[in-house]
């Protein structure tokens, strides 16, 4: 007999659930209080950068292995959801680039320095340090600006966006039935199923004590004539940046986390600030045109670690704060397994 899971919120967590147990046979209901196509969810409002050895510097082991199994599925997930839905998702693995001023070069020394303390002996070799010709040869655009950098071989980003809407195509595809604008309460009283999953994000925190938001901010622009090959990163005491290049001249701008529950608009400040550092990268950016400015609260614990959990009858999976594309597949992946032994 079919066995039908009821998963409480449609953010990256949900739809990828959603979908690995489709693709497994299982009939899904899906439940989320906003529509398919809202652009105002953590899931929607991120650079979807997969970095596991940047983030490492600045969390803990476990999230750097769950990166690995996730940058392994992902390329086989990718091509199966075009297979699903006929939808390609844009996807590379080209590194990252590190860069600092030089008043700011004590930065990115520490920053290597932590991140040779916790990085794995066999992953060492993904960390190189570039002069200024290195620079140079992998960013043209920021040939003369900057004396070293650090290159993170491997590391990678996708298209949240487009990698949101495949995902929905696919659900469509496999018969997943798709509740809008439900705003679950109680998984126990309002999904009847089989198996119950709770991938609601701040939305779950009155059933998981310690459960926060944390604010982030991006911006998306278009800037002609300016390319990137790589996600970048400028060091910076007061405001990390991080510039990641998409198709067609758009990059997403962004700072890594504000500890704050304010889900309004973003402040002048924020915008003041991302745009002082992202000119101080290189000052074609000026003439940028700002497409549009999101903010969102992403989901975190108290120990910042992505957290799966079966938790009085219902599959919590939750806690993937900055870490949501680079670790959700590898979470999925396991509570699938669980599911489908």
């Amino acid at each position: 007999m079919t066995r039908h899971a009821a998963i409480a919120g449609a953010g990256l967590a949900g739809r990828l659930t959603a979908w690995r147990l489709a693709r497994a046979g299982w009939r899904v209901s899906l439940f989320d209080m906003a529509s398919r196509d809202d652009t105002r969810s953590a899931s929607a409002v991120a650079a979807a950068m997969l970095s596991p050895l940047a983030e490492l510097a600045l969390c803990e082991l476990p999230v750097f292995n769950l990166a690995q199994r996730a940058m392994a599925l992902w390329p086989t997930w990718l091509d199966e959801l075009h297979a699903d839905s006929g939808r390609t998702v844009f996807y590379r693995r080209d590194g990252a680039l590190l860069v600092a001023h030089a008043a700011d070069a004590g930065q990115l020394a520490h920053f290597e320095q932590v991140l040779r303390h916790k990085l794995p002996p066999a992953h060492l070799p993904q960390l190189r340090p570039v002069d200024a010709e290195g620079v140079a040869a992998l960013e043209p655009l920021l040939a003369g600006r900057f004396e070293r950098g650090l290159f993170l071989h491997g590391e990678g980003q996708l298209a949240n966006d487009e990698l949101l809407a495949a995902l929905a195509l696919a659900l469509d595809r496999l018969g997943v039935h798709w509740h809008e604008g439900v705003q679950v309460t109680s998984l126990r009283d309002q999904c009847q199923a089989d198996v119950r999953i709770d991938t609601r994000g701040v939305g779950a925190r009155p059933d998981w004590p310690g459960l926060r938001g944390v604010r982030g901010e991006i911006i998306t622009l278009h800037c002609e004539g300016v390319s990137l090959r790589r996600p970048v990163r400028l060091m910076h005491p007061r405001y990390p940046l991080y510039v990641v290049p998409r198709p067609n001249q758009r990059f997403i701008v962004g700072a890594t986390e504000l500890e704050s529950e304010d889900p309004g608009p973003a402040t002048l400040r924020s915008v003041l600030e991302l745009g002082s550092a992202l000119y101080s990268l290189h000052p074609a950016f000026a003439e940028a045109r700002v497409l549009h400015t999101a903010t969102a609260l992403r989901p975190a614990l108290d120990d910042h670690l992505p957290t799966l959990r079966e938790h009085a009858g219902v599959w919590q999976l939750n806690g993937l704060y900055r870490h949501g594309y680079l670790c959700a597949p590898a979470l999925v992946d396991t509570l699938v397994h669980t599911l489908c032994p």
